[in-house]
This record gives structure tokens, C-alpha cells and sequence, in this order.
């Protein structure tokens, strides 16, 4: 049986990661998403065990002493980290695991896991990027303009990563998407 492949999506708050990868999962049942963990609180219709494992900041750092995560990061106040047995089981399994994190956890996975594949997703543009994020309406511009400026900051390493995909048509970055998967499994 085919071992599964390792894929981190990665980009800025507002790329349009979530809505790409809805997309690729429903269309092709060879990829497990993996579920994060995180100290931030649930957005509204977010549920814990699907969305992500809302822990406490007291479980999440117990965790951490235990390293059971293939990697953690801090973002914007939060930690975020990816339980390495759960991923380890579906490669086996032969499924594609994707791991939707933050370019600091995308890295550590990378030094770990060198033959993880890195995706990029970029918007548009920077200005498109924030009315995206605005549009939400889910946070003070306190915490937009702070997403914003991590944004920049991940925008500029997107060089390190195996591939770029801009979503500024969603039909044509998920073709793209689609593409970069097929090759992998030739």
C-alpha cells in the first residue's frame, strides 16, 4: 500500500485557505484534514473535535512538555499545534494528510519532515487581503490590524515554500491545487 503524502497549506488570515480546502476534500476522498489544536475560543458554528481541539492553556502546554505535537506556534496571542500520532496514522493508512497551520508551524514541520509539501496560498492582493478580513466581521480592528501585520510578514517568506497559489478565482486555484496532488501520486 501507498504511504500517504504530507501537505501543509499555509498563508495569511483571509487567504482563503478554508474555502480551497472545503473544496478539495469534497472532491477527492484520498485526503484526511488534520485537526489543529488551539487556546484561542471557538468563532460562532465552530465545534470542538471538527474545527479544531479547543484546549486549555494549561492542557496545551502539558501536551507540549509531552511532545505530542509534530508541531506548535504562538499567533496572535494563541497557540495552534498539530497532534503528530493522528497524522502519523492516516499516512500509513495511505491517505494524503494536509495540515492547515501558520508559516512558523509550516517550517518546523518541514525541518522535521523534509519531505512534507508546502503550499502557499496567497491573495490577490494585500489590500484584498484586509477588506477579506474585514468583511468577516468577526473581530475588532485591533485584532485585524494585528492579523495584517503577521500577514506581511508570512507574505514575504512564501519563497521557502514548493508552491504558490494565488486565490483570486476559486474554480482555477482549486484546478491548480488539484494538479500539484496529481503530480505527487504519479
Amino acid at each position: 500500500m501507498r504511504k500517504g503524502t504530507l501537505y501543509i497549506f499555509t498563508g495569511p488570515s483571509g487567504a482563503g485557505k478554508g474555502t480551497l480546502l472545503a473544496r478539495l476534500l469534497q472532491e477527492d476522498d484520498r485526503l484526511f484534514l488534520s485537526v489543529s489544536a488551539t487556546t484561542r475560543g471557538p468563532r460562532p458554528g465552530e465545534q470542538d473535535g471538527v474545527h479544531y481541539y479547543f484546549l486549555s492553556r494549561e492542557e496545551f502546554d502539558r501536551r507540549v512538555q509531552e511532545n505530542a505535537f509534530l508541531e506548535h506556534a504562538t499567533y496572535v496571542g494563541n497557540s495552534y499545534g498539530t497532534l503528530e500520532a493522528p497524522v502519523d496514522d492516516k499516512l500509513r493508512e495511505g491517505l494524503d494528510v494536509i495540515l492547515e497551520i501558520e508559516v512558523q508551524g509550516a517550517m518546523q514541520v518541514k525541518r522535521k519532515r523534509p519531505d512534507a509539501v508546502l503550499v502557499f496560498i496567497a491573495p490577490p492582493s494585500f489590500e484584498e487581503l484586509a477588506a477579506r478580513l474585514r468583511g468577516r466581521g468577526t473581530e475588532s480592528e485591533e485584532k485585524v490590524q494585528k492579523r495584517l501585520k503577521t500577514a506581511r510578514e508570512e507574505m514575504r517568506q512564501q519563497d521557502a515554500f514548493d508552491h504558490i497559489v494565488v486565490n483570486d478565482q476559486i474554480d482555477r486555484a482549486v484546478r491548480e491545487l488539484h494538479g500539484i496532488l496529481a503530480a505527487r501520486r504519479t
